[in-house]
């Protein structure tokens, strides 16, 4: 029988299921179509976790509470939040459909680069290079990956979206599904079997630099419609487990650049919400007057 995890592993868990109890409620208000497209997040999440460490034997998770063979259950929620949580956000701006995933894409990486140096410091999962591999520990192709997962979902999802009728609330989760695996397959192939292992870093900040100017290029206007709260809660978990369990443990000041990341996503964040944010400050002195 595996050891129990530690309290570390155990409330990282414990945010992950409050983030999706968060989705889940505003799934459920909206109806079938979104709560499709979250339980479909899930099985993606858990799906391109097993294929992926199966394609590539790059990583491995630690003991968590709950398993799905070698892959933590609350991996594949939290990539269905992360999904989740990013197109209602894009959702809300003057994007066009079809730039939208870049945006979702972009926006995973703002927790990715708080969370992910914190998280193999704190032994969630191990990337088998030692903690002074590329970026502090955590191989420059994970970003590469993170922007791929979620673009991938959200573009498959959106190729259906615009239709008003049974087939976006059947098949677009479907349709998710498959293209989020071809991409994400895809792409780990590109970055690892491809591309020379010395060009890394120069594919994915190349992606990624391009990614970040298509999207400023047509001017975005976030929050042109009003965006659920739950999107900045379930995104301020995150943020405030990895700074806590960071201070706390001490890891984050292995080295002390982790804590200046931390800090300057959670400003991003803040900036990118700020709309949410006046108006629950809004409603709060509204109730105390």
């Amino acid at each position: 029988m595996p050891p129990l995890p530690n309290t570390y592993f155990i409330l990282f868990e414990l945010i992950i299921y409050l983030q999706f109890a968060l989705c889940l409620r505003h799934a459920w208000k909206q109806g079938r179509a979104n709560l499709f497209k979250l339980f479909a997040g899930i099985l993606f999440g858990v799906t391109l976790e097993l294929a992926t460490i199966r394609q590539l034997h790059a990583y491995e998770y630690g003991q968590f509470l709950i398993m799905i063979l070698d892959v933590p259950l609350c991996i594949g929620v939290g990539w269905s939040c992360i999904i989740y949580s990013s197109m209602e956000f894009s959702n809300a701006s003057n994007l066009p459909d079809w730039a939208r995933p870049v945006l979702d894409g972009l926006l995973a990486l703002n927790i990715d680069l708080a969370l992910d140096a914190v998280a193999i410091r704190l032994g969630f999962w191990d990337w088998g290079q030692g903690l002074e591999f590329q970026y502090f520990g955590v191989p420059y192709a994970n970003f590469w990956a993170w922007f791929w997962v979620v673009f991938s979902f959200s573009l498959g999802y959106r190729l259906l979206a615009q239709r008003a009728d049974w087939i976006v609330t059947w098949f677009s989760p479907l349709l998710a599904l498959i293209v989020g695996l071809a991409g994400v397959l895809g792409s780990n192939a590109l970055i690892v079997f491809v591309i020379p292992f010395v060009y890394d870093g120069v594919a994915v900040a190349l992606t990624l630099i391009l990614a970040l100017g298509l999207v400023i290029s047509l001017r975005p206007s976030f929050h042109v419609t009003p965006v659920p709260a739950f999107v900045f809660w379930a995104l301020l978990l995150t943020h405030l487990y990895a700074s806590s369990a960071g201070l706390i443990s001490g890891v984050i000041f292995d080295p002390p650049f982790l804590l200046l990341v931390s800090l300057a996503m959670i400003a991003i964040a803040f900036y990118l919400h700020r709309p949410t944010i006046e108006q629950m400050l809004s409603l709060s002195r509204s109730k105390n007057e």
